[in-house]
């Protein structure tokens, strides 16, 4: 059976590496649409405590029966675009592993991503209370990720237990690009609301590196962690030079060459150097940062599951 996802896994990255990222593209029909064998799942709309908005979240629990404790859970940020790139071959998978309940936090579209809620959901908020723009598409709001956390702890997580019994020991968090960021960020601030924390290409550069500094306040007094950190090879490739006419492919190039270019195995070493948690890095040289979703969807599903050999701890081989 792991053939079988290790071939849909390959297939959903090759179909990526050669699509360029569109973050206005239709979400299409997805396994919940389909059905599996597998799982069967369950949607749920919640709105922002100021009516802004709107959540799609779609369950997808085992149709195996729960270990006594519960069922493990893994939560995914950008809940549409992960569910578009999730196979049946990987939950055949899970399943025999020991299945977690999956939980698609998405948005109220038809769109794989809203551009607009997610600069601000996942995006941390700066000190002070300062009003918070997007480094790249200057009219979006950010700062609303501590919102967002309160969010996924008061409404999301009991919505979840209600349907399902959950092991709250085995909690995972999975995001990609600014949902990395949140993923860290939350880590960082509430590292107890998780039990394991997986990063996929995290947005480092937003606003000059900020989630660093949150990064060196908690290992000065960090608490035990488990985080997975996955990157791709030309993440830190700034756009060609050729496009300055565009504002928001030059206030993404000067982001990206704020940080050095290995700013995110930097990260996983001195976190790993803290020895106060489990930290895997794990860098796909051939991927560039839109492929990463697919990608790292299936190491995070297989380590939420209790796969630990899915990736290997800091120091990889």
């Amino acid at each position: 059976m792991k053939t079988a996802w290790l071939l849909g896994l390959s297939l959903a990255v090759c179909t990526a590496v050669m699509a360029k990222p569109d973050l206005s593209q239709p979400l299409g029909p997805t396994l919940a649409d389909r059905g599996s064998a597998h799982y069967r799942f369950d949607q749920h709309e919640v709105a922002s405590v100021d009516g802004q908005r709107h959540y799609r979240i779609t369950l997808a629990i085992p149709e195996q029966a729960a270990p006594r404790a519960g069922y493990p859970v893994l939560y995914l940020l950008d809940g549409n675009a992960a569910l578009g790139a999730l196979q049946d071959a990987q939950l055949a998978d899970l399943a025999e592993l020991g299945p977690p309940v999956l939980v698609f936090i998405g948005y109220a579209t038809d769109l794989r991503f809203d551009t607009t809620a997610r600069a601000y959901d996942y995006t941390p908020p700066l000190p002070g209370g300062e009003p918070v723009i997007d480094d790249i598409a200057r009219g979006r709001r950010g700062g609303g990720a501590d919102v967002f956390l309160d969010l996924l702890e008061q409404r999301i997580k009991p919505l979840v237990q209600a349907q399902a019994p959950i092991d709250v020991r085995r909690q995972s968090l999975w995001g990609h690009s600014y949902g990395g960021l949140l993923t860290l960020h939350a880590l960082f601030t509430r590292p107890a609301s998780f039990q394991r924390y997986i990063a996929a290409d995290p947005s480092l550069w937003w606003q000059g590196g900020f989630i660093l500094k949150e990064a060196q306040a908690f290992m000065a007094n960090p608490r035990t962690f488990d985080l997975t950190l996955l990157t791709g090879g030309a993440l830190r490739k700034p756009p060609p030079a050729g496009r300055d006419e565009d504002p928001q492919v030059r206030a993404r190039r000067a982001a990206i060459a704020a940080l050095p270019a290995n700013a995110a195995e930097q990260l996983a070493g001195q976190l790993a150097a803290t020895a106060h948690g489990e930290v895997r890095y794990r860098r796909y040289p051939e991927l560039s940062h839109g492929p990463m979703l697919p990608a790292s969807l299936g190491p995070a599903l297989r380590l939420s599951a209790g796969d630990e050999a899915a990736i290997a701890p800091w120091p990889s081989p």
